[in-house]
């Protein structure tokens, strides 16, 4: 959908194939930051494959096309949290396979990855303002790009007779 994304995933792949393939593996020995790139890989699973089954579901997807293409804006389940789970995926992925591999290539390509990452969701971003206009443009405000964290945090917030959303005088 973007052109950024021919830009960044080979910088992705050339990771991936270094860590699992090449055996740039836990380098420096420290394996603490090793199983905890592996915690985040596991969140960054999640945040790469779910979208897939939710857009199916509630994105008005027509039949026969591939989960991207919604009608529907969707503002639920991780899209309620982050605007861009799956772009949150490929930075934590990144991430995981940095902290996994702890070798100074793959964190060199995380690097340059990440910052291209982000100019293709502030592309992204555009598109899905010119797309759905001032609905989107709401959402923006309300839900984070990519930080999760702030995004759990705002969803709590507005859930209905959570203590923050009930305000000073409750």
């Amino acid at each position: 959908m973007h052109i950024m994304s021919w830009l960044w995933s080979p910088f992705l792949v050339a990771q991936i194939i270094l860590v699992l393939f090449l055996g740039k593996y836990n380098t420096a020995g420290l394996d603490a930051v090793m199983w905890t790139g592996w915690a985040i890989w596991s969140i960054s699973v999640v945040f790469g494959f779910v979208p897939i089954f939710h857009f199916k579901m509630k994105g008005d997807v027509p039949r026969g096309k591939s989960y991207v293409h919604t009608t529907k804006m969707v503002v639920t389940g991780l899209y309620a949290i982050v605007r861009h789970p799956q772009y949150t995926a490929g930075i934590l992925f990144s991430i995981a396979l940095i902290l996994i591999s702890q070798d100074l290539v793959v964190i060199l390509l995380g690097v340059i990855m990440i910052p291209i990452l982000y100019v293709d969701i502030i592309m992204a971003d555009r598109y899905e303002l010119a797309k759905f206009g001032d609905d989107y443009a709401r959402y923006m405000e309300q839900v984070p790009g990519t930080n999760f964290i702030l995004g759990i945090f705002r969803l709590l917030k507005r859930q209905p007779g959570s203590h923050a959303s009930r305000g000073k005088n409750s």
